[in-house]
């Protein structure tokens, strides 16, 4: 894949969470002309600061780009960004969506690109605002190639890797796929530390040991200094990994499909999020389990 700029796109940026933020500082960091719209204004102000232009609706950005990247929280905010920016955008403009959200409204968003003559790329993504800020962004893309091959400098000033997994819905269902499996370690680290603090073996010890083995993820070196810390501030939090596990059985009820472990999840999930733990990053289901724990010993 070639990794060179296109001067002549004028970027849009729609979303500025904590993800779509550090996006945005990405492609201004990367001498992109970008705009930049949120529902809460305010957080686009420090973007304004580093050359950012602010849009005060999705439409007057639509209308005033060749690209437009999103970056939502769900399928609702989807939708209902990408009608107000079919309503707006040139007939050829490109949509890249970054967002976690179910195949079947990425499948209406497709239909809505498709009656304003618009390319519609579905780009969701693998790693958080650090990774983000470090270049080392993956992207599962699926959609036209000629949305790809548009697409592809400015992904690539983002981030380092891009899988396209096919034209249609794929990279949708690949993106839950793949926070089906970190949701479930996150769960499955938790019970192995208090497993071993219980049994003598320190936090430090495990993590490393862990690190090097078989299990040694990626995800566990994310994770292990924060959980040497006690520190769950979010980077993606219990409340958002319970919606994309929601999606995940979502769509395997609708495949005809059952996942007993991801049912599980779910439910422990929601019991950490009733627990005081939503806002937390979703390695509280450690804290959460060690309390549970201490409270089934106590006579």
């Amino acid at each position: 894949m070639s990794s060179g700029r296109d001067p002549r796109s004028a970027l849009g940026l729609i979303g500025l969470g904590n993800m779509g933020t550090a996006i945005a500082e990405r492609l201004l960091a990367a001498g992109y002309e970008l705009s930049v719209h949120n529902r809460s204004p305010e957080k686009a102000e420090p973007l304004r600061a580093g050359g950012a232009t602010v849009c005060e609706t999705a439409r007057e950005l639509a209308g005033a780009v060749d690209i437009v990247l999103t970056s939502l929280a769900d399928d609702d905010a989807l939708e209902g960004v990408a009608a107000e920016v079919a309503s707006a955008a040139k007939p050829g403009t490109l949509l890249v969506d970054f967002s976690t959200v179910s195949p079947a409204a990425s499948a209406r968003v497709a239909a809505v690109a498709e009656g304003a003559s618009l390319l519609y790329l579905r780009a969701p993504v693998s790693g958080n605002p650090s990774v983000v800020r470090a270049g080392n962004l993956t992207f599962i893309t699926s959609g036209p190639p000629e949305a790809l091959e548009r697409a592809e400098s400015t992904l690539l000033a983002i981030g380092r890797t891009i899988h396209d997994v096919g034209e249609g819905e794929q990279a949708r269902v690949v993106k839950l796929a793949i926070n089906l499996v970190i949701g479930g370690l996150a769960e499955l680290m938790a019970e192995a530390l208090v497993l071993s603090e219980t049994s003598g073996v320190s936090r430090a010890a495990l993590l490393e040991t862990m690190g090097e083995s078989a299990a040694g993820a990626p995800f566990v070196q994310y994770k292990t200094e924060p959980l040497l810390r006690d520190d769950y501030a979010a980077t993606f939090t219990t409340r958002l990994m319970e919606k994309d596990i929601d999606l995940v059985l979502a769509e395997a009820a609708s495949a005809g499909v059952l996942l007993p472990l991801g049912s599980e999840l779910k439910k422990r999930l929601r019991a950490a999020v009733d627990a005081g733990y939503g806002d937390d990053d979703f390695m509280a289901l450690f804290p959460y389990l060690r309390d549970q724990s201490t409270e089934a010993v106590l006579p």
